[in-house]
């Protein structure tokens, strides 16, 4: 899988982090391993932690890596975490830092995951199988008001109300316990006209519930806090972001 993986903004990235062969850098958002690849060519005297919260990326990762052994440092870690985990690791400071946000195009193929309402999953969408909280105990559990609240701020939903709604009479019924039926719920709370749209009617919803689960947004305001006490003078960070929660 990962010689296929084709990493966003590779050259960009890799340009306008202006890699010194003896620098120190921090991809916080390993996935795949293709964006820290390229920075681990480029160094000789250097240093790079790769950071991931999915153990399974991770792995892929190392596997990728394993030619550059002596100069990356894997962890296992919330991106949000990173100037504790630089600390934890006698680093004083970074000559760049990259961070890929949202999901990745691997945990979306992974059907098993859950992020997808294209194939039928348990209700998970977590990006470390670690922690507790699970997309299911949002749709069943958390109250129809937070509910609501997620899809219309996170999921920018303008039928958050209704679909809020559906899901707590279905969940009386019987907890929803796939994307399918969720999906299918949501579907069933949308106007004719909104059906007609381009994109897929749960579009959205799937994607404020996985903002949810993972709390993305929290975490990107953290590394931002991160970066600007772990940057060096002159250091360089680079953001990829793919929506407009993330760029504000």
């Amino acid at each position: 899988m990962a010689p296929a993986h084709v990493p966003v903004l590779l050259e960009e990235c890799i340009r306008e982090l202006d890699i010194r062969p003896d620098g120190i850098y921090l991809d916080g958002t390993v996935g795949m391993g293709g964006h820290s690849l390229e920075i681990a060519k480029r160094l000789t005297g250097g240093r790079l932690v790769c950071i991931d919260r999915d153990e399974t990326a991770l792995a892929a990762a190392r596997e990728r890596l394993r030619d550059f052994s002596d100069r990356v440092t894997f962890v296992h870690g919330n991106f949000r975490d990173a100037a504790k985990i630089l600390t934890e690791l006698e680093i004083p400071g970074t000559d760049g830092m990259l961070f890929d946000l949202g999901v990745s195009s691997p945990q979306l193929d992974d059907a098993g995951r859950g992020f997808s309402y294209m194939q039928d999953a348990p209700l998970d969408m977590r990006m470390d199988r670690s922690q507790a909280l699970t997309a299911y105990e949002i749709v069943n559990v958390w109250p129809e008001e937070k509910i609501k609240k997620i899809l219309y701020e996170y999921g920018e939903e303008r039928y958050a109300p209704s679909i809020a709604r559906a899901i707590g009479r279905r969940r009386t019924e019987k907890p929803l316990q796939t994307t399918t039926e969720l999906a299918e719920v949501i579907r069933s709370a949308m106007p004719a006209a909104a059906l007609r749209e381009k994109q897929h009617p749960a579009k959205r919803s799937f994607q404020a519930i996985r903002i949810a689960v993972n709390d993305e947004l929290g975490a990107v305001a953290d590394l931002i806090s991160a970066a600007e006490t772990k940057l060096k003078p002159g250091g360089r960070l680079a953001i990829i972001s793919f929506h407009s929660l993330e760029d504000r």
